[in-house]
């Protein structure tokens, strides 16, 4: 990637190590940045963001049960996640950083700034973080199926090859018609041995519904939402996984959830679903300037001795 050299670091977390993507600015260092990934994602996905960033050192982990930290052993959770990042930052020597997170990545960020809120400057959350409108009274499997449908059922498949996982992704409709060379990189990191011969999503499954049964069920978001201090921006999108409309938030139910966050920054970005405005040039083309902007904000504001 251009402006930047990429290194990985594994950071010791309760349960084993947390693998950890850090871009390094071939140049000056004006500032940094802690991405966060989705659900069943990985820390390649920012890719596209972080080729936009000429001088910002971002440092993007894969979450436990995800990736390469598909082997952290312990229950997950929004908590778990958040004091894995401040786990992350001490292992990289950073005190206070800009967060920005995708989807769940968006709650983790949340959770995190809550329970670690000296190591936070401000928040950019990327279609997620706002509870959704998920229905009352389902058990843990109905919720993850509900909620995430064939995301969740496709933990359970195997494949040949990484060609054959390529080509699952290649006919999924928020790809169908988007598909670029650099996503080849990001689904085949994705993929690991079953054991029996064949490849799987790294994601696990039971991680997944730990976090997904959190996130709607779970305290600690309407905590970190009661609680939140910290400038924060939310970016919307009107297609969701499937490239349907509406997306994970559909205007009505946001409009409600936002009544009770005012001080929360929202845009509705047009032309995108929840996958491509992280994982693409034109998503990259709207984030990248945004995080700019937040980071020049938390710069003000850090040398501001009022």
């Amino acid at each position: 990637m251009s402006g930047h050299a990429y290194r990985a670091v594994d950071v010791p977390v309760p349960g084993g190590d947390l693998r950890v993507g850090v871009w390094d600015p071939t140049g000056d260092t004006t500032g940094e940045v802690l991405l966060v990934h989705g659900v069943t994602s990985s820390h390649l996905v920012w890719p596209f963001v972080v080729d936009r960033l000429t001088g910002i050192r971002a440092i993007a982990p894969d979450l436990r049960g995800r990736g390469r930290s598909n082997a952290v052993a312990g229950s997950a959770g929004l908590a778990a996640h958040a004091d894995d990042l401040a786990a992350t930052l001490d292992a990289l020597g950073i005190d206070r950083i800009l967060v920005v997170g995708h989807s769940m990545g968006a709650f983790v960020a949340l959770a995190f700034a809550h329970r670690h809120p000296d190591r936070v400057t401000r928040l950019v959350l990327v279609d997620g973080g706002m509870p959704l409108d998920a229905p009352a009274g389902l058990d843990a499997e109905a919720m993850v199926a509900g909620i995430l449908g064939p995301t969740a059922a496709r933990l359970s498949m195997r494949f040949a090859d990484v060609e054959a996982y390529l080509e699952f992704w290649r006919e999924h409709p928020a790809f169908s018609n988007a598909w670029t060379d650099e996503l080849d990189a990001y689904f085949a990191y994705d993929l690991v041995d079953d054991g029996e011969g064949r490849l799987r999503p790294a994601t696990s499954y039971q991680t997944t519904v730990d976090d997904t049964v959190d996130m709607n069920t779970g305290s600690t978001l309407v905590d970190a939402l009661a609680g939140l201090g910290h400038p924060t921006r939310l970016l919307t999108v009107p297609r969701g996984l499937q490239d349907e409309e509406p997306g994970l938030y559909a205007p009505d139910h946001l409009a409600k959830v936002l009544a009770q966050v005012p001080h929360i920054l929202h845009d509705h970005v047009d032309g995108f679903n929840h996958y491509s405005i992280v994982l693409s040039e034109e998503g990259a083309a709207v984030l990248a300037p945004i995080i700019r902007d937040e980071l020049a904000s938390a710069a003000r504001l850090g040398s501001d001795p009022g």
